[in-house]
């Protein structure tokens, strides 16, 4: 299952294979920022920005197999598709704005891992991407 691309596209993929590889990535992130932050005496920002990251986690996981469950159908509704996106979407807003506000200012710091999760997303999505470029 390939999301973003074709065959023979430049557009990088996330499949099973980036998808873990983010997760592991992510996981080391999260053990580093805790770590960090516990040393700078901010232990809920650490454990704020394991929120963040998964919720981006979880994100990801839910739109691959969104994805997915919608490629196998013989009928595709865009509608559904987009409302199941946006439901999705609309929830990690409310937890992170939740988090954000209520334990303000630690609370930025789910925002935070959302943005590492998004950015170690991109990175590997790019990795089979650049070694195609390489060996061209």
């Amino acid at each position: 299952m390939i999301l973003g691309a074709t065959a023979g596209s430049p557009v990088p993929m996330v499949n099973r294979k980036t998808l873990r590889r983010t997760l592991l990535w992510a996981a080391v992130a999260g053990v580093i920022g805790l770590g960090v932050a516990i040393a700078l005496g901010q232990p809920v920002a650490g454990l704020l920005g394991l929120l963040g990251l998964a919720l981006g986690a979880a994100n990801a996981r839910a739109a691959q197999v969104s994805v997915a469950r919608y490629s196998d159908r013989g009928e595709f509704s865009k509608g559904r598709f987009a409302i199941s996106v946006l439901g999705r979407l609309g929830v990690i807003t409310v937890i992170a704005l939740g988090c954000a506000v209520l334990l303000r200012p630690t609370g930025l710091a789910v925002f935070a891992g959302l943005a590492v999760f998004q950015l170690l997303t991109i990175v590997s999505a790019m990795l089979p991407l650049v070694k195609e470029i390489r060996q061209s």
